[in-house]
């Protein structure tokens, strides 16, 4: 399985914008063999800008109608997060397109941030969609915190063979790439379940600078992981000016163990 890793610029309140710059490395991914493309999380408003308490679109809606269109235009999956308004709620949301532009699966963040709750209701499941590819496992970014990573867990154990995850990673404005924000945050949970269970963990996040909202003058800078039992297999580049692309091959393994085999795991793990 071949996946493009699209590292997005997301700037708060500019879907059109977004979803333009989204669809070029969609075509890039494309012209690249991939079979499926991952996304940040929230790319069409951005991570709580407050433009998502009145713009947020129902999904299906306009813009997931976008990328359902471009999915079965150029034949390719797509996974990939956006600002879902259900009734009088909001969710921070992924979803799953297949290369017919179908909607087939559908993830509500829930972990959410504090700063989150004004925007986001949280989640009430977990689920595993079976595909061509093998069992899809989706969250989204802070559900992989490592006081959280339970979640990740249960993906793996409900027969997860790959864990996608649509993120947006923030960090202070005077991080540098010399600092190395991220190695204990997320390759470590990351790397913890891939190890564990012996499958490709991914996880795409946006770049630029928040605008608005509360982590307003925080950045996202990229470095995007792709991670399997060995370690660190793609990354994103450090950057949070402008967009990138990593198209990496993925293995997909049969199942290693199911139900309380997982225990035999959990328990050699913790020796």
């Amino acid at each position: 399985m071949r996946i493009g890793m699209a590292q997005l610029l997301v700037e708060g309140g500019e879907p059109e914008r977004n979803l333009e710059r989204a669809a070029k490395l969609i075509r890039r991914s494309k012209a690249e063999k991939c079979d499926l493309v991952l996304l940040p999380e929230t790319l069409d408003l951005a991570w709580t800008h407050p433009s998502a308490l009145k713009e947020a679109e129902p999904i299906p809606g306009r813009f997931s109608d976008f990328f359902c269109q471009l999915a079965a235009e150029i034949k390719i999956w797509l996974c990939l997060g956006l600002t879902e308004r259900k009734g009088e709620k909001r969710h921070n949301t992924a979803i799953l397109v297949d290369d017919a532009g179908l909607i087939i699966h559908r993830y509500h963040k829930i972990n959410l941030l504090e700063v989150e709750f004004p925007f986001y209701e949280p989640g009430q499941s977990l689920t595993v969609v079976e595909t061509q590819f093998g069992n899809i496992g989706i969250n989204i970014c802070a559900d992989n915190y490592i006081h959280s990573i339970h979640n990740a867990h249960m993906l793996a154990r409900m027969g997860a063979q790959i864990i996608l995850s649509p993120s947006s990673w923030t960090v202070d404005h005077f991080v540098t790439e010399e600092m190395d924000p991220y190695k204990d945050k997320w390759i470590k949970p990351l790397q913890e379940v891939a190890e564990l269970y012996d499958i490709p963990f991914l996880s795409v996040t946006s770049v630029g600078y928040i605008v608005g909202g509360p982590y307003e003058g925080k950045k996202m800078i990229g470095c995007s992981l792709a991670v399997n039992k060995e370690g660190i297999i793609a990354q994103g580049e450090f950057n949070e000016f402008a967009g990138d692309l990593k198209v990496v091959d993925i293995t997909i393994k049969p199942l290693r163990c199911k139900g309380v085999q997982f225990d035999d795991l959990e328990k050699a793990r913790k020796k």
